[in-house]
């Protein structure tokens, strides 16, 4: 099924299209890996609406990406709860053993490194998104771990030879 077949399947749940907007970045997004600005136009001409209220959500959310990510989006919460946990500690670690700052991405393309205002899991403060995946209760330990099995992960798809090429799907 294409793209805009899924889209118009999604949409057809809907009672105005306006509300399937969401569903549709989704589904473009898991195509494309990000919504640059062609494909948003794109999606909000298979649904007939304003290219401007797909632009809004699009760049609202931070579960959507408007440029490339790695394979990886580490998304750090950095709001109250986290921050009282020492989620700032864990920030500049991540920032450390990763070589980048924050919003960047690793060379290889396996890990960009974001903060975001609030996951929505203050009771596993500090939290950080992977994907769909939340870890909560971290520390340098835990997050240590957790990139030597996303980088584990990630060779089992990849193989040794992990370049931003394959990363990309080129």
């Amino acid at each position: 099924m294409t793209m805009r077949e899924k889209i118009e399947e999604a949409a057809a749940r809907y009672p105005d299209q306006r509300s399937a907007i969401m569903p549709a970045l989704l589904i473009a997004q898991r195509e494309h890996g990000h919504l640059p600005g062609p494909l948003l136009e794109e999606v909000a001409d298979i649904l007939g609406v304003e290219r401007i209220w797909v632009y809004e959500l699009a760049t609202f959310y931070t579960l959507f990406h408007t440029e490339p990510v790695g394979m990886f989006h580490l998304q750090l919460c950095d709001n109250v709860s986290c921050m009282l946990c020492r989620s700032e500690d864990l920030l500049r670690h991540l920032e450390e053993v990763l070589g980048i700052k924050n919003g960047g991405t690793t060379p290889d393309g396996l890990f960009t490194l974001s903060t975001v205002e609030c996951l929505g899991a203050c009771e596993m403060a500090p939290v950080m998104q992977v994907g769909d995946d939340y870890h909560g209760d971290l520390d340098i330990t835990r997050i240590d771990a957790l990139l030597d099995r996303l980088r584990a992960a990630a060779e089992q798809v990849t193989g040794p030879d992990l370049t931003a090429a394959a990363l990309a799907g080129e």
